[in-house]
């Protein structure tokens, strides 16, 4: 084997240089062909697109049944939260943790979830609660009641 004869790799191979004139055989069009919209400079159609008509997804009815409508959406807070805010024996209502911002908005209801330690005896009233934070609260001393 001699070095002249041995095989040319992809590292050795330059680039396909277009646009140098007619003798390189890909001047003038750039190997993009003629005219329209691939031709232009960055022309991106997307895999989807069917040459302006109505796309195939839009044409076709909807189905199913979808249950996003019927949800109920309620503001959370953690009780390792209400035991930062709160002293020992008050009452958690959701006017007061309105009034103290540490809720923005009340929306459907306030649902009290279980995250974080509560050390404080607390009667908190609510629209929810977990489970978990239900049996929290009873062992710290404190009351959940449901509204």
């Amino acid at each position: 084997m001699k070095l002249e004869n041995l095989p040319k790799s992809k590292e050795t191979k330059g680039i396909k240089r277009v646009g140098r004139g007619p003798g390189s055989g890909m001047g003038k069009t750039s190997t993009r062909g003629e005219k329209g919209q691939k031709a232009r400079s960055g022309a991106s159609i997307p895999a989807w697109f069917q040459g302006g008509q109505s796309p195939l997804y839009r044409r076709i009815p909807k189905r199913g049944f979808n249950n996003k409508r019927f949800a109920h959406n309620y503001a959370t807070i953690d009780l390792g939260d209400l035991n930062k805010f709160f002293k020992d024996g008050d009452t958690v209502t959701p006017e007061i943790l309105k009034e103290r911002g540490i809720i923005k908005k009340q929306l459907e209801g306030i649902k009290v979830l279980a995250s974080g330690a509560l050390t404080k005896k607390l009667t908190i009233k609510a629209h929810r609660f977990t489970s978990k934070a239900v049996t929290k609260i009873e062992e710290a001393g404190g009351k959940a009641e449901v509204i």
